[in-house]
């Protein structure tokens, strides 16, 4: 049995606007293509240039998509009500990207796609997310850090656009 510890830096922004109007930007700033869709293409595509043209077909602009969201707050408000916060749990990412971290570090595959928590708080509403570089660090591979941190990059524009 083997047991690592990691340690995660988390980067949080805070936005004044409300929860509505910060989700409607953060849906704007990652592609929605239909998943099931998505993955019979990955699945029938003939070579890895075919499947590679299909993802980023499927990430458009951005470069990331959602891949699933969980509705938390909806847990918490059948309990108390309409008044408690609103929080939404986005799986965002790419699987080029993903595939990138895989080939140095395969446990990176525990931690991608990434986590981007939406959630509302008395100061305001929190855009959060762990950044991959500080998952993959323990791990000490340049190449798959490399990866990493551009996609920290990437995640952390799209929350700090999303609270502006």
């Amino acid at each position: 049995m083997i047991k690592t510890q990691i340690t995660v830096q988390r980067f949080s922004v805070i936005s004044s606007k409300p929860f509505g109007e910060v989700i409607k930007i953060l849906e704007t700033a990652v592609a929605h293509p239909d998943m099931g869709n998505l993955m019979n293409d990955i699945t029938s595509a003939r070579t890895y240039a075919d499947m590679e043209r299909v993802i980023q077909t499927a990430a458009g602009v951005p470069g990331v998509m959602e891949f699933i969201r969980f509705n938390l707050g909806e847990i918490v408000r059948k309990e108390r009500g309409d008044k408690a916060p609103r929080s939404l749990r986005f799986l965002i990412g790419n699987p080029l990207i993903i595939k990138q971290m895989l080939e140095h570090v395969p446990d990176a595959g525990s931690y991608a796609p990434i986590t981007v928590l939406v959630d509302e708080r008395p100061d305001g509403v929190h855009l959060s997310y762990d950044e991959m570089a500080s998952f993959l660090g323990t791990y000490r591979s340049p190449e798959a850090l490399k990866v990493a941190r551009e996609l920290d990059t990437k995640i952390e524009a799209i929350l700090i656009a999303a609270a502006a």
